[in-house]
């Protein structure tokens, strides 16, 4: 390939691909260079926690697209290439094997590496994030020889993969720092049904706990030691604590940011020609009050990606997408859509013993976002109540009875 594109691309997930695949579909005709760490052709994250995880699905159905599709649209795959310097002023990527590749325009959207915990025995084998294809095949590879888990970490990975393994018939055993799950996410309706649903099935799951250290021998993680002197054995440790964005060679080449890169409406960073997206982009959100935060989520990879190339193109758009998200748990399914961060009061539309049902989030008298278990009408009703800014009658908005399309005309 030539050592010249018009667009490098940095990360091949969700908003790497789907970038690419807007240039192509604005007919954008020059070159194209989508570059991943990974040695795998883009695919669905999400699935990894879940489906893939359980076996259910075969990685060529989390393919974004098969593997022909880039070939057919000329996109120049560059995959198991790691980007470890930008110079932005001569708009050159150096790679770790000392290669370089000039662009006319870079898009970085390289997600985030998984935060591991820092105690002894972070280090040992059967010690497992989950954040790529590799780390669940690793995991899927001795589940045969494994019984005993513990996950750290009650966010959205550990309570799916915890749901996951409960199913194949692993004793379970969750740990939880704060005195809830989902505790940065969701209000305490949400975080204690799910509790409950997890004990339920057998999930030994313990909140306002703090980890030690790891165990192990021969190298192998034995057990998890925490801050009290118990030691949980543990056959296999999966951590799930959120990820670190990785924009270390951006912010090295004079970007603006820290937790993230920071960019503009249409995506821009502080850097010339030098647009990011997805995970690692910190952005001033309408949805969250115009905060500055990063989204982690499918919703936000794919619509950055598009603001991006449009924006290259000479069609700036802002980028102003309602953020969702989805997660799937035994036969829960439940469905995000706004951000419930700064909420001063919640409803709970439905009863959670039914297992359908939904909190809905306000801030001062207005419906912010909604946590839909089972309950897609809600789901996509709500919607509508959050982008009009609605202040709806209280006691008509916890009727379940009441459609919300109502409470939005």
């Amino acid at each position: 390939m030539n050592n010249r594109v018009d667009i490098a691309i940095v990360g091949a997930g969700h908003g790497g691909a789907q970038a690419a695949i807007m240039l192509r579909q604005q007919k954008f005709d020059g070159s194209i260079a989508l570059i991943g760490d990974e040695p795998d052709y883009p695919y669905e994250r999400p699935p990894l926690s879940k489906e893939y995880f359980a076996g259910e699905k075969p990685f060529e159905r989390i393919m974004i697209r098969p593997g022909k599709f880039w070939a057919e649209r000329d996109v120049s795959m560059m995959l198991g290439r790691r980007v470890t310097d930008v110079d932005a002023e001569r708009h050159e990527l150096t790679f770790a094997d000392g290669e370089t590749l000039a662009y006319g325009h870079l898009i970085w959207a390289t997600g985030g590496t998984p935060r591991m915990v820092n105690c002894p025995g972070h280090d040992l084998s059967s010690v497992h994030a989950v954040r790529t294809r590799a780390d669940v095949d690793a995991m899927m590879a001795k589940l045969d020889t494994v019984e005993r888990v513990v996950i750290i970490g009650g966010g959205y990975i550990g309570l799916e993969a915890a749901a996951v393994l409960t199913k194949l018939g692993k004793h379970v055993v969750l740990l939880e720092a704060l005195d809830r799950v989902l505790a940065r996410v969701a209000g305490p309706e949400l975080s204690h049904f799910y509790e409950s649903e997890h004990r339920a099935h057998g999930v030994d799951l313990r909140t306002g706990v703090t980890v030690a250290g790891i165990t192990g021998d021969q190298g192998r993680a034995t057990g998890v030691e925490l801050a009290g002197g118990e030691t949980i054995p543990a056959d296999m440790v999966i951590v799930g604590i959120g990820i670190i964005p990785a924009v270390e060679p951006l912010i090295e080449a004079g970007a603006e940011g820290g937790n993230g890169v920071l960019v503009d409406a249409n995506c821009r960073t502080s850097l010339p020609d030098i647009f990011a997206i997805g995970d690692c982009a910190a952005h001033a959100n309408p949805f969250a009050d115009g905060a500055t935060i990063r989204l982690e989520s499918v919703q936000n990879a794919n619509d950055q990606a598009t603001v991006a190339a449009k924006t290259i193109l000479g069609h700036p758009v802002p980028y102003d997408a309602i953020p969702w998200f989805w997660s799937n748990q035994y036969d829960l399914k439940l469905q995000t859509v706004g951000l419930s961060t700064g909420h001063d009061a919640t409803i709970v539309r439905g009863e959670p013993a039914t297992r359908s049902f939904s909190v809905v989030y306000l801030k001062d008298g207005r419906v912010i976002a909604l946590d839909c278990v089972n309950a897609t009408k809600d789901y996509v009703q709500g919607r509508k109540l959050i982008v009009g800014k609605t202040k709806p009658d209280p006691a008509k908005l916890a009727d379940a009875a009441v459609p919300l399309k109502e409470l939005a005309a």
